[in-house]
């Protein structure tokens, strides 16, 4: 019998998917483990297939599992997993692009209107027994910089465009008709941080953007600006960004992710800091999406028909010339 190892987050867990329910009638034997609760390495010598969310799949877990043929990214991001290393040991890798784009976007939104509007701040105040009224910022004739125009990107532009903002855009994917579409301006980055009342990345981790917002970039954003991070933490260097939040030299930061996760308390406790725990994927129907994905590439993969959304093909391929 193929055996499957499922790793998720908890709420995945108590949500009672029907994918899991699904793969385990495709005649599977399917383990759970809540992500990073504990050490599979132990558990994935007998794997052959890996479905997992956020969990690294480096050397030292791919050589823990020498059945391992076939991993599946629950979703989009592909930096936790060593995708050079499993090529060369003949595994495959399929993601679910696109999936979450709806629901990152939403939290990107929510998170703006949280930090121009000291939503949370608010909360907590009523909560408390307190009456503050805190003056905010209106998004509407406000700029927005986009970092990184691909699938979200675009899905962020659609709803400023209703926002009635101005929309600004950097990244090596340029797609004209869709910045036609929602009156975007393409710049390079520099005019882009200098320009824009509120900064969403929405690029994908790579070297190239490794620290893309690092001190001397952070240091051309407004004083009153917001960064705001839905894509990976390690984007942003995070000492040089506290640094100019205890200096109050922007406006302020609201994160989806962080360069550790759990972060750094200190951090995270900044009264200009609003966090979420890594959130932007985690709604029921893109859970549905992409697990339906998921389950119709793993039925291929049993049939050996082929795959959607195969990441490594190429390197496959050349690897066995």
């Amino acid at each position: 019998m193929v055996k499957a190892l499922l790793t998720l987050g908890t709420a995945f867990y108590h949500a009672d998917l029907p994918f899991i329910k699904d793969i385990q009638d495709l005649g599977i034997d399917l383990t759970y483990r809540i992500s990073g609760k504990s050490d599979i390495t132990d558990i994935i010598k007998d794997i052959d297939i890996y479905i997992t969310g956020v969990d690294k799949i480096d050397k030292k877990v791919i050589d823990a599992a020498p059945k391992l043929k076939y991993i599946v990214k629950f979703g989009t991001g592909l930096d936790n997993i060593d995708l050079d290393y499993a090529s060369q040991k003949g595994i495959l890798v399929t993601n679910a692009p696109g999936q979450n784009a709806s629901a990152v976007a939403e939290l990107a939104f929510g998170l703006m209107l949280s930090a121009s509007r000291n939503i949370p701040q608010s909360n907590e105040s009523v909560k408390n027994g307190l009456w503050e009224i805190m003056l905010g910022h209106d998004l509407e004739g406000k700029t927005l910089g986009i970092i990184g125009f691909g699938t979200i990107g675009q899905k962020l532009a659609k709803r400023a465009y209703g926002f009635e903002m101005d929309i600004l855009a950097y990244g090596q994917y340029k797609n004209d008709e869709e910045a036609k579409k929602w009156n975007v301006n393409f710049v390079e980055l520099e005019e882009l941080l200098a320009s824009s009342d509120f900064i969403i990345i929405s690029t994908s981790l790579k070297p190239s953007t490794f620290h893309l917002i690092n001190k001397d970039n952070l240091n051309l954003m407004k004083k009153t600006a917001f960064l705001i991070n839905i894509s990976r933490g390690n984007i942003i260097d995070e000492d040089a960004l506290m640094e100019v939040l205890k200096k109050n030299q922007i406006g302020g930061a609201a994160l989806d992710v962080f360069k550790t996760e759990p972060p750094n308390l200190e951090f995270a406790q900044l009264p200009n800091v609003i966090g979420t725990p890594h959130i932007g994927g985690s709604t029921y129907e893109c859970a549905y999406k992409i697990g339906e994905i998921t389950v119709n590439n793993i039925r291929s993969f049993l049939k050996h028909q082929p795959l959607t959304n195969v990441v490594n093909g190429d390197l496959l391929a050349s690897l066995k010339k």
